[in-house]
């Protein structure tokens, strides 16, 4: 079991370095990075949106039931907006939308590497990472970002309705107590953690698709793989990019 994870990391680390060499040292195809990032990110807002949305409204219904019983009502928006805006947010975020992106990119990529699409373009003397791998990726990295501001918002928002509705809190004294618990480094630790997500889901899903074997079955376990590694990727480095902003910005 060792060796086919130490195999799959040292090829994912061989295609990073080929990823950063691209990136670098050629130019770079901004037409296919927009159509990229709209097929990674435009595309991706409802789920995001969605999940956030009733996210905000669990963990408003599940904190005034808690909050409740010590008196503590009245921080039942700061809970939902640290937990959204520090980890829910960027994690599920991550997690949702990568296990989308990242399956369609190992499809995407396995059905052209099956199909021989990717040996004629190294027999046109191009370069498969420069034209396949760094647009996905940087795609990746630049959106993620977005749609995670975007589920937090609308994560605030699902507490906000749950709590008006449900629980007869003040609209005003739930956005003053958002605004009074969040501060600016609340964000950047949230946000800040998605340019990696981002990247780890773009990269694993293009080495599992660059690498299939066996035809359409060796697509649908590549697709697999990407989704579960890409997910355990997160989670732990989530812990440790954590730990590495507290270490640095106290936060």
């Amino acid at each position: 079991m060792a060796f086919p994870i130490l195999r799959f990391l040292g090829q994912t680390t061989q295609l990073t370095g080929s990823w950063f060499s691209a990136l670098l040292f050629k130019k770079p195809e901004l037409r296919e990075w927009i159509n990229q990032c709209y097929a990674v990110g435009v595309r991706s807002v409802s789920i995001a949106t969605i999940t956030s949305l009733f996210t905000g409204m669990v963990l408003a219904l599940q904190s005034a039931y808690a909050l409740a019983k010590f008196g503590s009502d009245m921080f039942i928006a700061d809970l939902v907006s640290l937990s959204i805006v520090r980890e829910l947010g960027p994690v599920l975020t991550a997690l949702l939308v990568g296990g989308r992106v990242g399956a369609g990119i190992t499809a995407e990529l396995g059905s052209m590497k099956i199909t021989q699409q990717i040996d004629a373009l190294r027999a046109m003397a191009t370069n498969p990472v420069y034209k396949l791998v760094v647009p996905r990726v940087v795609a990746c990295i630049l959106t993620l970002p977005l749609l995670t501001i975007l589920a937090d918002f609308v994560g605030i928002i699902g507490g906000l309705i749950l709590s008006s509705a449900e629980l007869h809190v003040n609209g005003y004294f739930y956005l003053s107590r958002v605004l009074s618990a969040l501060v600016p480094l609340d964000f950047v630790s949230g946000v800040g953690k998605t340019f990696f997500f981002g990247f780890l889901i773009g990269i694993i899903a293009c080495n599992n698709g660059m690498r299939v074997e066996g035809g359409a079955d060796g697509v649908g376990k590549a697709t697999t793989q990407t989704v579960v590694f890409a997910s355990i990727a997160i989670l732990i480095s989530n812990f440790f990019l954590t730990k590495i902003f507290y270490m640095v910005f106290g936060a």
